[in-house]
């Protein structure tokens, strides 16, 4: 069957043997328990072959025996896609970035740029989503948007990734029910990160918990403060909000006042401040009363407000950021400014995904099928980004300026042991905001408001 197999299998194979070998797809599928007979569609010829469906914008299972020249048998492969561990896959995804990190790191002339920033690793997350089948088991997992009756929408997955800042690999991806908050998750994240890590992340995950926890495990974190939760105010020795004896509300006199003690001022707009706890009532949801009850009475923080000179077409002209990088020295104020602009990148890294891999729907109709054909997302999108490092490290750029596109039909079309080219550097516009709308008009058909057999029973007769 070898001899049969097409060139962009072993193509695929070739690129998968650096960061996946075949005894670690092996030994990952015994670790998570799984037991096999030697057979075509074992777990290494799977997941090449899942591999190569994604690569080709999730295409249908009846294209791959043409894809990959080999006589396939749909029940077969859908079968041998179920017996696949979760597990596994999730394991592999870890594996791979650390082999992928290695390889970047020990090449001779790979600058400590790419793989760090100021010296420490660095991660962005973010949450987006994805659709799924209309089916009554992932409508119960996963939900659908409000305003939405049975069967006139499709369930939707909340989707939460980690993103390395530098080299743009992903790291983990999680899945959630739709309505689940980005703070309520990012917590399952923080064991993958160590000591001297920071972690970047939007509003959405700004929470005097998260800043705990993460200063706990040494690692630390820059998150963009949600004002309307969080006073910020950078009039020095100002008056703080008070704790009541009685562990009630805050009296009217306090009303607007921050929930932080100022410490020192580091320059204009760049402050050290201690945040105080909130009241025992007050914590998240998703921390125990103990686990609460055990994080420190204050944290010591570093508030940093900017102005953001882009230009017509930028809705934010001011961001307040928080950030646990406490000195001023090693990381200034116009650094952390950088940083948080990196942050940025995780919206392309979800366009890459979801635009161009083709995640924004997916096509498995069981839960476990959902979340291995987003973990097999992960590994295809990080099979791209290695493509770009590469590409990056050759051509002397940053990784983020080499086309996704470009790297992805590279991968496509290069035959066996073909070197890797020139890829497309796309040119660096800075400042460039573009409105938000779409020249290419869609059809004009309404949206289904009631279920289809509803629909087709009130057809007009002549169309019957």
């Amino acid at each position: 069957m070898a001899a049969s197999v097409s060139g962009v299998l072993l193509r695929i194979k070739q690129d998968l043997n650096h960061s996946l070998p075949p005894w670690m797809i092996e030994s990952a599928c015994r670790q998570a328990g799984h037991r096999w007979r030697e057979r075509v569609l074992g777990p290494v010829m799977t997941l090449h072959l899942f591999v190569l469906q994604v690569l080709h914008a999730n295409t249908a299972i009846r294209h791959l025996p043409h894809l990959a020249n080999v006589p396939l048998n749909a029940a077969a492969y859908c079968r041998a896609r179920m017996r696949l561990p979760l597990a596994a896959l999730e394991q592999l995804l870890r594996s791979s970035v650390i082999a992928l990190r290695q390889e970047l790191i020990t090449a001779a002339t790979a600058p400590d740029h790419l793989t760090r920033w100021r010296g420490r690793r660095t991660y962005l997350t973010d949450g987006s989503s994805s659709i799924v089948p209309d089916e009554p088991a992932l409508r119960r997992c996963f939900g659908q948007p409000k305003g939405r009756e049975v069967h006139c929408g499709f369930p939707v997955a909340k989707v939460l990734g980690l993103f390395d800042a530098m080299t743009g690999l992903l790291v983990e991806i999680k899945t959630f029910a739709l309505f689940v908050q980005d703070h309520a998750c990012v917590w399952l994240l923080h064991p993958l990160l160590e000591a001297g890590d920071v972690l970047v992340g939007d509003r959405g995950v700004c929470s005097y918990a998260q800043l705990a926890l993460l200063s706990e495990r040494g690692a630390a974190a820059l998150f963009r403060v949600r004002e309307r939760r969080q006073i910020i105010s950078f009039r020095p020795h100002r008056p703080a909000w008070q704790r009541s004896k009685s562990g009630g509300r805050c009296s009217k006199t306090q009303k607007g006042r921050p929930r932080s003690r100022f410490i020192r001022r580091l320059a204009f707009h760049d402050q050290l401040v201690a945040w105080l706890k909130p009241t025992p009532g007050s914590g998240p949801k998703w921390m125990s009363r103990t686990q609460f009850a055990s994080l420190p009475d204050e944290l010591p923080v570093r508030e940093v407000r900017y102005r953001v000179d882009c230009g017509r077409g930028c809705r934010s002209r001011e961001v307040t950021v928080v950030t646990t990088l406490l000195d001023a020295v090693e990381f200034p104020r116009e650094a952390i400014a950088q940083l948080y602009g990196i942050r940025w990148q995780v919206e392309t890294h979800w366009r890459e995904l979801k635009t161009i891999l083709r995640m924004r729907r997916l096509k498995c109709r069981t839960e476990a099928g959902v979340r291995k054909e987003l973990a097999v997302y992960a590994l295809v999108y990080n099979l791209v980004h290695a493509v770009m490092i590469k590409a990056a490290n050759r051509q002397r750029t940053t990784p983020d300026r080499i086309s996704f596109t470009d790297a992805l039909r590279w991968l496509l079309s290069a035959r066996p042991h073909q070197a890797l080219g020139d890829l497309l550097v796309n040119p660096w516009r800075p400042g460039r905001h573009e409105p938000r709308v779409i020249k290419d008009h869609s059809n004009g058909y309404a949206r289904m408001k009631q279920p289809r057999p509803v629909l087709r029973a009130n057809l007009p007769a002549k169309w019957g």
